[in-house]
């Protein structure tokens, strides 16, 4: 299995446990593997026979917008979910980080791992 990686990327969402968070809007910033075979596209040249990494982040970007939800965990959870169906992606780990929510930390979140990871010859 080969990996795409998506890094530090930024997405404003509506996320939080108390009632101000709810009034507005926040950073998240993910880390995304995500496992594919990149053979075919690379021995055709051919964006399409492989994870694009742009319209990805770009649907990442329209799922922050259209998700209000109080847990990192749920937002990882559903994006990681959506992200496998839409882009038939077999396995991926996502991390997402949600900077400033404890003052003495850099950023606090979730690690996961949904999926098979498969070896290729």
């Amino acid at each position: 299995m080969d990996l795409v990686l998506i890094e530090a990327l930024e997405v404003d969402t509506v996320i939080g446990v108390y009632d101000w968070e709810r009034t507005i809007t926040q950073t998240l910033r993910l880390d995304l593997t995500l496992g594919t075979d990149i053979r075919p596209a690379a021995a055709g040249d051919d964006i399409a026979l492989t994870l694009d990494y742009a319209a990805i982040s770009e649907r990442i970007a329209a799922f922050a917008g259209e998700h209000d939800v109080a847990l990192v965990e749920t937002f990882a959870e559903r994006l990681a979910e959506t992200l496998r169906d839409e882009f038939g992606i077999p396995w991926l780990r996502l991390t997402v980080r949600k900077p400033g929510a404890v003052p003495a930390a850099a950023a606090v979140g979730v690690c996961i791992e949904r999926g098979q990871r498969t070896g290729s010859a």
